[in-house]
């Protein structure tokens, strides 16, 4: 499942953008801070950026600039600057497609697509993720340990895949709720807790013990 980072400071846009992504399959992180986001960008997992032109402290031709310093992450510009100097230089700072507001659609989805199938041509991990002996298979919403499989529901499907993007990192409950919370899923603290338990209890129940562990007043890591 491909992560799709939204870089655009109309929130109404950034939300009604963010949903119909989700709503077609991907994941979605949004950007909310907009200082330093070259660096925020370099500390997530993301496997395409949908970029603005224009954002309050720096515009999106210098942090494409800055992101190509250090990624090759495919980079689309979305914005409703539309002349012809504007798209070359888009395209010629390292951006991989440029379009302009109002996009229809279905038309942003094809380019999507066709740029991740070109990016990634023969990756397969964004829909099978392995860590510790433990196979989340994202597209059948299952998780596979030593040939025994069970079912994961969507929230928890979201959340073991945000823990294992962040495999290493102490996620703390807050970071959590925001995700889900951005990916139009809802989830209070006590969901988010009764929903850790079931994740725990399913990946014991085919072999694995303590696989995610709590660290008190910061969060969980695996």
């Amino acid at each position: 499942m491909f992560n799709i980072m939204i870089i655009d400071d109309n929130e109404q846009l950034q939300n009604e953008l963010g949903n119909m992504l989700f709503n077609n399959g991907y994941l979605v992180t949004k950007i909310k801070e907009f200082n330093h986001i070259s660096s925020q960008v370099e500390k997530n997992n993301q496997d395409l950026i949908l970029l603005d032109i224009n954002l309050p402290n720096e515009d999106g031709f210098k942090i494409c600039t800055e992101i190509r310093s250090f990624s090759k992450v495919p980079i689309i510009f979305i914005t409703s600057r539309d002349t012809n100097v504007d798209e070359l230089m888009g395209i010629t700072l390292g951006g991989d497609d440029f379009i302009t507001k109002p996009y229809n659609t279905q038309i942003l989805l094809a380019r999507i697509s066709s740029l991740l199938k070109r990016a990634y041509p023969n990756d397969k991990s964004m829909d099978i993720m392995e860590y510790k002996g433990l196979k989340l298979n994202i597209l059948s919403s299952t998780l596979e340990h030593d040939g025994k499989t069970v079912e994961l529901t969507k929230n928890e499907l979201k959340i073991l895949h945000y823990l294992l993007n962040n495999k290493g990192k102490i996620v703390s409950r807050v970071d959590i709720m925001e995700y889900l919370w951005d990916s139009s899923l809802f989830v209070n603290d006590n969901t988010l807790t009764v929903n850790i338990t079931r994740i725990r209890n399913k990946i014991e129940e085919i072999g694995l013990s303590d696989f995610i562990k709590t660290k008190r007043g910061q969060g969980y890591i695996i």
